[in-house]
């Protein structure tokens, strides 16, 4: 296979992955019903006067399949925490118990079960649409390539295919997450 073919196949998985990667990320702030330490993963707690992710600050732990538990590393933090919580707009409602923090889950509704799987549904097609236009990119780039006389037309087509499989490949991984995030969703 050509350099430059494999240059650019390359630079499109890299591109794919990374939109993957990023549909993961949003997938898992989404809340499922079930405890997970991801739930509050991006929340951002107020230290001394600076913004902190919550994990530098605490530790979060899942008690059973409906709590969680963050235990603050400096007792005084106690309050900022449970503020930011509250304040993340989770529906989440937690309960300070000394220098501990439950996080009780509640049951999710079939209402907002439908409604969370729409915005999986929305988060999906937006990573669809990203996985395509990494796709065109890499199509463009290849163009570009045949009309510097470096790559042939044939080469051209062959390239084509290589990207449209790489295509496929990240689109059904996709799939592959939706399915799963939409499951967890609907499990009771």
């Amino acid at each position: 296979m050509n350099n430059t073919i494999e240059t650019v196949k390359v630079a499109a998985e890299q591109a794919m992955e990374k939109t993957i990667a990023a549909l993961d990320g949003n997938l898992a702030k989404l809340r499922t019903g079930r405890a997970h330490p991801s739930l509050l993963e991006h929340l951002r707690v107020v230290q001394y006067d600076q913004e902190v992710p919550l994990n530098h600050v605490a530790s979060v732990t899942v008690c059973d399949a409906r709590t969680l538990m963050v235990t603050p590393w400096d007792k005084s933090l106690v309050q900022a925490i449970e503020k930011a919580i509250l304040s993340a707009d989770l529906g989440l409602n937690p309960v300070t118990a000394g220098a501990t923090i439950r996080v009780p889950l509640a049951a999710l509704t079939e209402e907002r079960r439908r409604e969370m799987n729409k915005l999986v549904k929305k988060e999906a097609e937006e990573a669809r649409v990203s996985i395509r236009n990494h796709r065109r990119d890499a199509n463009n780039a290849l163009k570009d390539l045949v009309k510097k006389k470096i790559l042939t037309e044939d080469d051209e087509r062959r390239g084509q295919e290589i990207i449209q499989k790489v295509t496929d490949q990240a689109i059904s991984k996709i799939e592959k997450i939706v399915a799963q995030k939409e499951k967890e969703l609907m499990t009771i």
